[in-house]
C-alpha cells in the first residue's frame, strides 16, 4: 500500500502575517484609555473596592476617558476583568454595552445600579456578582494582589442587541465579534 501524504497547504511567512495585521494595529494604535482615580498599575482606592463578600469598599467605579478610537467606531463597550479570580474563568467585575460612538469616557460612580450617570440608551450586563452595574474589587484574603482590567471596546456595530439577561460571557463574544480595537488600563488591589 502506498504511503499517504497529508495535504499541503501554503504556510504564510512571518512577513505575510506581520503585513496582514499592519493594517490593524496602526488603526488602533493611537487608542487608549485612562483614569484621574487609577493610574496605571496602581493599587484600586477603597471607592473602587466592593462592598460585601467581607470586603468594605465604597463600590465606586472610577472616572475613566478615552481618546484615540479607530475609524469607523460605531458604539463602544467596556469591560472590568479580574484574571485572577480563583474560579478558573476569572471574573466580571462590571459590563456596558451600546455606549454611543461619541462617548470619550464615563464619570466616577456611572457604574451605579440604575446607572443613571450612564449616556442614553448604553446597558449594564450582569456581573459575576450575578447584577448589573459595577462589582468592585474584593479578592479572597491573602491572595497576592489581583489585576482588574478597565477595557474600552470601539466596536463597528452601532449597538448589540442582547437579551436583558445576558452573561458577561454572552456580551464578551458579541464584542469580540465585533471588534476594532480596545484599549486596558490595569489596576490591582489585594487585601
Amino acid at each position: 500500500m502506498p504511503a499517504v501524504r497529508p495535504p499541503r497547504f501554503p504556510i504564510p511567512t512571518a512577513a505575510a502575517c506581520a503585513a496582514a495585521l499592519l493594517p490593524l494595529l496602526a488603526q488602533a494604535a493611537g487608542f487608549s484609555i485612562d483614569s484621574p482615580d487609577l493610574a496605571p498599575g496602581a493599587r484600586l482606592a477603597a471607592d473602587q473596592v466592593y462592598r460585601g463578600f467581607g470586603c468594605e469598599g465604597g463600590n465606586r467605579s472610577p472616572a475613566l476617558r478615552w481618546q484615540g478610537a479607530p475609524a469607523g467606531t460605531r458604539s463602544f463597550a467596556l469591560t472590568v476583568y479580574d484574571p485572577d479570580a480563583p474560579t478558573g474563568s476569572g471574573w466580571w467585575h462590571w459590563v456596558v454595552y451600546n455606549l454611543p460612538a461619541d462617548a470619550t469616557g464615563l464619570p466616577a460612580g456611572a457604574g451605579s445600579a440604575d446607572g443613571a450617570r450612564l449616556p442614553a440608551g448604553a446597558v449594564q450586563g450582569r456581573t459575576d456578582y450575578g447584577t448589573p452595574g459595577y462589582g468592585g474589587a474584593c479578592p479572597p484574603s491573602g491572595d497576592a494582589p489581583h489585576r482588574y482590567r478597565f477595557t474600552v471596546h470601539a466596536l463597528k456595530a452601532e449597538r448589540l442587541d442582547l437579551p436583558a439577561d445576558a452573561s458577561a460571557a454572552m456580551v464578551g463574544y458579541m464584542i469580540h465579534l465585533n471588534s476594532l480595537g480596545q484599549a486596558t488600563l490595569e489596576g490591582r488591589y489585594g487585601r
